[in-house]
Order: structure tokens, then sequence, then C-alpha cells
């Protein structure tokens, strides 16, 4: 799977994950806890990929540098807003409206990354390229995966 691909299907999955997260109450603590869990395991599995493969190969191209950077930062934010989730009980009633600004930048983040981020990516990148950044960010995640303890659905 070339590393664009890749990067969907992650997206696709923490979307999915986030609507189910949105519609989750605050007296569903325990699917709460579960799903949010979920989803933080599968986006620190997603930055390490991105933040040691993916945005290093396309930042070295001048085109594709501010784009780089703000994903780095957007990455922040969301790390960010985690922590506070994390540090809040899933009861609290706060707890909701951080978890939809969290949602909110991660699908801005996605938006951006899908858009102008690929776009760069497939016009310095060829085909070979996006192929062998894929099977290393894949096995990268694999053995992150494996280091944190966190599942890595394969293909």
């Amino acid at each position: 799977m070339d590393a664009i691909a890749l990067l969907k299907v992650d997206h696709d999955k923490v979307k999915r994950l986030l609507n189910e997260l949105e519609t989750t109450t605050e007296r569903g603590i325990k699917i709460r806890a579960e799903l949010f869990a979920t989803i933080k395991g599968e986006l620190t599995l997603h930055e390490i990929v991105e933040e040691e493969i993916f945005y290093p190969e396309l930042k070295t191209h001048p085109k594709a540098k501010d784009i780089v950077l703000e994903g780095y930062e957007e990455h922040h934010v969301v790390d960010a807003l985690m922590g506070e989730l994390e540090a809040l009980d899933v009861s609290d009633e706060k707890w909701g409206a951080k978890a939809t600004v969290m949602k909110e930048n991660i699908e801005h983040h996605i938006e951006e990354e899908e858009g102008e981020m690929f776009r760069k990516a497939r016009q310095v990148f060829d085909a070979a390229e996006l192929d062998d950044l894929g099977r290393r960010m894949e096995e990268r995640k694999v053995s992150a995966g494996r280091e944190l303890g966190i599942p890595v659905a394969t293909r």
C-alpha cells in the first residue's frame, strides 16, 4: 500500500471512531472511555509514522515545507487536547465539549492532509517512492504498536 493510501485508511478509521465517540453521553462512561482509548492508540501510531517517516521525507521538498510544519503543529494541538481529556473523568460535563473540539481539530487536519499535502506528495514523489514510503510506514506502525502495546490491524 502506498503512503497516501495507508494514511487515508487511518483517516477513515479515525473519522468513524470520532463519529461514534460524538454520539456518546455522560451516561455512557464505559463506551466513551473505550472509544477514547482506541482513538488515542490509533492517533499515536498514525502520528509516529507521519512524524518519523512521511513528514521528514516530504519536508525536504521546498514546496511542501510549510504544509508539513503546519501538520506538526496540528498534531501538537490534538495531543494537548487528548492530554486534557485524559486528565478529565469521562463523566465530567466538560469532557464532551472538549472531545468535540478535539474531533473538529482532527477533521480539519485530515482535510488539509488529504487536500493540499497529498497533492504536494503526489507532485514530488513518484509511484515507487510512495510505495517505498508506505512499506516503511507500515513496518514502523507494527513495530511502534509492539513497543507501545497498541494493537495494530494490518491490512
